[in-house]
């Protein structure tokens, strides 16, 4: 049984905890944000991942950092990385 749990995506993270309170929709922040409404939606619906323009936007708007958004991507990235790759056949490497 793993310990970890599985990490959200930073749109459902963005939506959740950030749009739903507020009572706020993808339009009305992609205009706060200067973005065009479909990449807060994409993001939102988890089809597209979070780039860093978006990041430092979200942490502008929210009062948070840049680094909060990108590491919710980095972690969403690596869960679906370890579910994919196969790194069976790796030998590691060991000192001399």
């Amino acid at each position: 049984m793993s310990l970890l749990t599985e990490p959200s995506h930073p749109g459902e993270v963005l939506s959740e905890l950030y749009l739903a309170p507020l009572g706020m929709k993808a339009p009305t922040l992609a205009r706060r944000l200067g973005v065009p409404r479909t990449r807060i939606e994409r993001l939102i619906k988890g089809d597209t991942a979070l780039s860093a323009d978006t990041a430092m936007r979200l942490a502008a708007v929210f009062g948070t950092s840049p680094e909060y958004w990108m590491n919710l991507q980095r972690a969403w990235d690596l869960a679906r990385a370890r579910e994919r790759v196969d790194l069976s056949g790796i030998v590691p490497l060991s000192a001399a």
